[in-house]
């Protein structure tokens, strides 16, 4: 990758990092679905006249299949199953199953596009979802009516980065055509039609404070907005494994946040757990053998 698509990279990972942060300042109060709707709505409203100034909303009728499925697996589902794993679990901790995306992403274009899988990677692979599961052990107990509102949050991580798996690879193959913008907008406008009953039926009985509220327009200007018309240019300039390689840096960027407005901590499970899947990662995407 050039030195700007990296300083794009790293900036995604930045904004990505704050939503876990963001995630558990307003999930308790609005609710994992209604929480996952707000955001996706006002990113879309953010977005519309955006790409509407730019001539480009024809786009979303062209496109309108694709950009449901998308809206679908890379927002609403996997949006509203962070929210809430935010209710249990740490963004440190969210953010490094997160960290599996990669994984996923291979795993999908092996089985729906036919890439191949060398032996190091498929090593890197059994590492990666091994890392994953030493996190979800940690946080189960089968103890006589233990809770396990940690363990389900760990699974409900898994399920979404499965799904982020899923959107990229449905992006390279139904959204080649489309600009990275009317992606981003599509999209969201989608997970917000998708979501909007859902929300309805789960809005919480008490108005969510300012605190909430703050959140959620972070959540949805920053990391939302402005985050996937990043990702999506990046997808089109260098492809969506090295896209999703995003996902190395957030962890590092969710951990600090979590650190420095939550008073979070960083334990020894998560380090040893968040290692094991970086070095996966790094087996999965060929970074390790490569040659020079």
């Amino acid at each position: 990758m050039k030195t700007f698509d990296i300083g794009e990279l790293v900036l995604l990972a930045a904004l990505w990092g704050a939503s876990f942060l963001f995630m558990r300042l307003g999930a308790h109060e609005f609710g994992p679905v209604a929480l996952a709707a707000v955001r996706v709505g006002l990113a879309s409203l953010m977005l519309i006249p955006l790409l509407a100034s730019r001539g480009q909303l024809a786009e979303l009728r062209t496109h309108w299949k694709g950009l449901l499925l998308v809206g679908a697996l890379n927002s609403a589902i996997p949006f509203a199953l962070f929210s809430f794993a935010a209710l249990s679990i740490t963004a440190g901790l969210s953010s490094i199953v997160n960290a599996t995306t990669p994984l996923w992403t291979a795993v999908v274009a092996f089985v729906w596009l036919g890439q191949r899988l060398t032996p190091l990677r498929v090593l890197g692979l059994v590492i990666g979802f091994a890392g994953v599961a030493f996190l979800a052990w940690d946080k189960a107990s089968f103890k006589p009516g233990a809770d396990h509102s940690g363990l389900l949050a760990v699974l409900a991580c898994a399920a979404a980065t499965l799904c982020y798996g899923l959107a990229a690879n449905a992006t390279k193959r139904y959204l080649t055509g489309a600009s990275p913008l009317a992606v981003a907008t599509g999209s969201q406008f989608a997970a917000a039609l998708l979501l909007a009953l859902p929300a309805a039926w789960l809005w919480p009985a008490a108005m969510p404070g300012g605190v909430a509220w703050g959140s959620v327009l972070g959540l949805a200007a920053l990391c939302t907005a402005l985050a996937y018309i990043l990702y999506f240019r990046l997808m089109a300039r260098v492809g969506p494994t090295n896209a999703v390689s995003v996902t190395f840096l957030i962890p590092l960027f969710a951990i600090l946040w979590g650190a420095l407005f939550l008073q979070e901590t960083v334990t020894a499970q998560m380090v040893a757990g968040g290692a094991i899947v970086l070095v996966g990662i790094a087996l999965a995407l060929g970074l390790v053998g490569r040659r020079g």
